[in-house]
């Protein structure tokens, strides 16, 4: 299994409950604002606690409340991708993607940063300043970036809702092909039932629950 979720949460007056299992591809979590399907990306990124359940991905417990498990962030390796890029202002392209490279320990890094430039054709790019960026050639920046950390798995968290309809497409047809030829475990988060349909293997619906 790529994910195997069961997860408890309060957050307010929110209650944030989600139980999934996920072969290998794509897992979105689909459903509208509000049903907490952000707050169980950063379950699985280790950047918010359940209160109770249990996360894996291919394999590693990741988190085990009835075990005392709950491994740090960093030793978790989710490429972490943003609706909005989140690139650092005052980093060229380059440096942002050497950003994540540097992250990973050696003996994690998987792709080089001629790699990942070749594969998301970014190669114009890498003198360039985040400012002069398109939103997709922001997004596919993001995305190498999140490559280049030595991920184990993606979190992607809504990353077409702020583009138009040309660079929607392009980012999908970039995100398809890291489905399907890097074969890494997605978690992938939508409001967009069409988008999430054709991108995922598996689709789980999310609503908004409020605590009595």
């Amino acid at each position: 299994m790529s994910f195997e979720i069961a997860v408890e949460r309060r957050l307010g007056d929110a209650h944030i409950a989600l139980s999934l299992t996920s072969a290998a591809g794509l897992t979105a979590l689909f459903g509208p604002s509000g049903a907490g399907k952000s707050s169980v990306l950063n379950m699985v990124a280790g950047l918010l606690r359940p209160d109770r359940g249990r996360i894996a991905v291919a394999g590693e417990t990741l988190f085990d409340s009835a075990a005392r498990i709950d491994l740090p962030p960093d030793r978790r390796r989710a490429g972490y991708v943003f609706q909005d890029g989140r690139l650092f202002p005052h980093r060229c392209v380059r440096d942002n993607l050497l950003y994540g490279w540097r992250l990973a320990a050696p003996d994690h890094r998987w792709m080089t940063l001629d790699e990942a430039v070749a594969f998301l054709g970014i190669g114009h790019l890498l003198e360039r300043w985040p400012r002069t960026l398109s939103g997709g050639e922001a997004q596919r920046v993001a995305i190498g970036r999140a490559l280049l950390s030595g991920p184990r798995f993606l979190l992607m968290d809504e990353p077409l809702a702020s583009l138009d309809a040309p660079r929607r497409e392009e980012i999908m047809r970039v995100i398809e092909r890291v489905r399907d030829e890097l074969a890494l475990p997605i978690l992938y988060v939508s409001h967009d039932r069409a988008e999430v349909e054709r991108l995922a293997s598996t689709i789980v619906t999310l609503e908004p629950a409020r605590v009595g």
